[in-house]
């Protein structure tokens, strides 16, 4: 396989146990490969330089300030940057669809590429519920693009113009529901604490809501019409739509746990914590 004029970034911390997939899944096409790690105690270095991988140390304060520290002071030697975490996998076709496109020369004005992510849940590819396909600007010219200043459910943003790419990132978001509720019960506070606080500042930095744009702004579109509605209510017409109408229940019982936990008890737990935050007692 050809290496291609491409970058990839990789955020870990104490990931030994999906690093090698990562970076395996990357290191016959990358010209570079780059690991940002917040300080592993366990294998999650040695693993990635036994790769090759260039292992840069950084505090991590959040995932967006981590992925644009990393764009700003790296030093990155190719014209594109590919995004991913220790979690996700690059398929073969997307991989395909990458040589077939960096084979020619690419338009001038085309700067970035979205990329659909593949969730497995529980060993389960979670096909239904409008859980598949989602797309996100991984992949961009280096300058151009940059990872939105939110503390949850962040975008890239790029400059110019994007399209779709063919092809997956597998995206193995958990290895228990342990560690699933954990990070979910994290991140909860943290977009309670975006949305008690007014949103973020710069709202013209974001990807911006457009029912007619591309799969981004048209999820971001969903997602302000979502925040529109009243507390308590929303999670629950969420799920009846993604479980019932968007057909979530073909995706069995493993299913049926990620959509109730993800779609319905996260979005339930964001809004008592708005709530608890509005109503807290002055003592």
């Amino acid at each position: 396989m050809t290496i291609l004029p491409i970058t990839v970034i990789v955020l870990t911390w104490n990931e030994e146990r999906n690093i090698a997939d990562c970076l395996r899944s990357v290191q016959d096409f990358a010209g570079e490969i780059l690991v940002v790690d917040s300080g592993s105690t366990d294998r999650t270095v040695e693993i990635a330089r036994g790769f090759g991988a260039v292992v840069v140390e950084h505090p991590f304060e959040n995932y967006s300030r981590q992925r644009n520290w990393a764009l700003q002071n790296l030093p990155l030697h190719h014209d594109w940057v590919l995004h991913l975490d220790a979690d996700h996998r690059v398929t073969d076709k997307l991989k395909n669809t990458l040589q077939g496109i960096f084979s020619t020369a690419l338009p001038d004005d085309l700067n970035g590429f979205m990329v659909s992510r593949r969730t497995i849940f529980m060993g389960k590819w979670i096909r239904f519920g409008g859980h598949y396909p989602v797309y996100h600007a991984v992949l961009f010219r280096k300058n151009k693009g940059y990872c939105e200043e939110k503390r949850y459910d962040q975008h890239f943003k790029v400059e110019g113009k994007i399209q779709k790419l063919h092809g997956d990132i597998v995206d193995i978001i958990t290895d228990s529901l342990g560690r699933f509720t954990e990070r979910h019960n994290r991140w909860s506070t943290l977009e309670a604490e975006e949305i008690a606080q007014g949103g973020v500042p710069d709202s013209d930095k974001l990807v911006q809501a457009n029912a007619f744009g591309n799969p981004m702004q048209q999820r971001r579109f969903l997602k302000v019409l979502y925040e529109h509605m009243p507390l308590f209510v929303r999670p629950m017409f969420y799920f009846f739509i993604r479980y019932f109408l968007r057909l979530g229940f073909l995706d069995g019982r493993r299913g049926l746990i990620f959509h109730f936990l993800q779609g319905f008890w996260f979005r339930f737990l964001v809004d008592a914590k708005v709530f608890e935050r509005k109503h807290r007692a002055p003592f």
